[in-house]
């Protein structure tokens, strides 16, 4: 079999983008979806659809704990193959499903397999670039990726009402073909096989505790995971929020879209400010302009009998959507600066345990929904306070490196049984 040559820049991170859009792409294409899948499956409860996002993200929990493992063990290429095949499985179950129990099954199961899509992506960027390069490949990598949270809406909404739900999961299943064959055809493993580290239970399970007791990599991961906890929480309702509150079914996908703008232009600022300020100094920032907001949020719906005027949401959602763009990116860095060599495994450490968490938000605070805009607020407004408080547990300052736990250092405390 010949030798694939290495792609050039614009290649590398088209396809890139692609492959870590598609959790984006999973999500927001099928907001639109949600209340006619409730109808067509005979949901008894609205609330009920909310489940539809957040299992997915679940899904992905179990995932991402596996994915980077994986791919430091058996290569980059393999991994995401494997998991588009996992995701590709759970959307033939769902596009086929007659029940909502059925939905939910394959949603799961789409969301374990976009984890290898979206671990070993980040990997393959640090296996090709280093330092600023690398840094540069991945602006332009997100500079792509935020254009899908505010398509996919108006992409999902066109399927829809041209062929139905259903063929919205058949989009999903054309664009991970489209991704699988793309790598296999046009790009290379980027990580050798002398690079590469054997799956071990026991050492993995040794850095993994070592993470979990780190105070600061948790905290952070912690704060992370409330931050996302809220988004999401706005994920699962928003369709049916402004369609209840508001009326605006149809027009739903331009404002997702001005919210989702309003996120990348963020993480753009982001992008100019934080070497001057600091990533602590501006999460803390944008911590405390969320509990403002989400203060906000929940005053007009005291106020107003019914709904707030939708000009007076809007803003407070584009403070709290820049909020998001400006936290995500800064706590993900807090938290694996203490990381060093165990920047792989503690990247799927971090992302499952802030995908838990925020899973665990959105779903307990969902059940609370009743139509109106303060369940908004009161999500963002308490995410915002938990993790400013996790951000001043720990201070400013960077805290030691974790340590790495080898196999050998355990042997000679007698801590686990030698290998057979």
């Amino acid at each position: 079999m010949p030798r694939i040559a290495q792609p050039g820049v614009g290649e590398f991170v088209a396809l890139l983008a692609l492959l870590t859009s598609l959790t984006a792409l999973s999500i927001d294409a099928l907001l639109p979806a949600l209340r006619l899948m409730g109808e067509a499956l005979a949901v008894p409860d609205v609330r009920d659809l909310q489940l539809i996002v957040s299992i997915f993200i679940g899904g992905m929990v179990l995932g991402e704990i596996v994915a980077g493992p994986l791919s430091d063990a058996i290569g980059r290429r393999r991994t995401v193959v494997i998991g588009l095949t996992i995701y590709a499985a759970g959307t033939l179950v769902s596009m086929q499903a007659t029940s909502v129990e059925t939905v939910l099954a394959g949603r799961f199961v789409q969301g374990i397999g976009v984890a290898g899509s979206k671990i070993a992506s980040r990997a393959m960027i640090r296996d090709r670039y280093v330092g600023d390069e690398m840094a540069r490949i991945a602006s332009f990598i997100f500079t792509l990726f935020i254009v899908v949270p505010m398509l996919a809406p108006f992409v999902g909404q066109l399927v829809l009402e041209v062929a139905g739900w259903q063929a919205i999961f058949g989009l999903y299943l054309a664009v991970a073909v489209v991704c699988g064959v793309w790598l296999l055809s046009r790009q290379p493993e980027t990580l050798p096989p002398e690079r590469r580290i054997p799956l071990d239970v026991r050492r993995l399970g040794g850095n993994l505790a070592a993470i979990l007791r780190h105070r600061r990599v948790m905290a952070c991961t912690l704060a992370a995971g409330c931050v996302f906890g809220a988004h999401l929480l706005w994920l699962s309702i928003a369709p049916t929020l402004l369609d209840d509150a508001y009326g605006v079914r149809d027009r739903f996908p331009a404002y997702f879209a001005v919210l989702a703008a309003s996120a990348g232009l963020a993480a753009l600022l982001n992008g100019l400010v934080v070497r001057r300020f600091g990533a602590y100094r501006v999460a803390v920032v944008a911590l405390g302009l969320m509990i403002v907001a989400g203060g906000v949020v929940l005053l007009l719906d005291l106020v107003f009998v019914a709904a707030p005027p939708i000009a007076a949401f809007m803003g407070c959602g584009l403070a709290l959507f820049a909020c998001i763009g400006l936290l995500f990116g800064n706590l993900n860095a807090l938290a694996m600066e203490s990381l060093g060599a165990m920047a792989g495994v503690g990247s799927s450490a971090i992302a499952s345990v802030s995908s838990l968490v925020a899973v665990l938000i959105a779903v307990s605070l969902g059940r609370f929904y009743d139509g109106h805009v303060a369940l908004i607020g009161l999500g963002f407004l308490v995410a915002g306070v938990v993790a400013l408080a996790l951000l001043a547990s720990v201070g400013r300052e960077a805290a030691g490196p974790v340590a790495v736990r080898s196999i050998d250092a355990a042997l000679e405390e007698g801590r686990v049984l030698p290998p057979s």
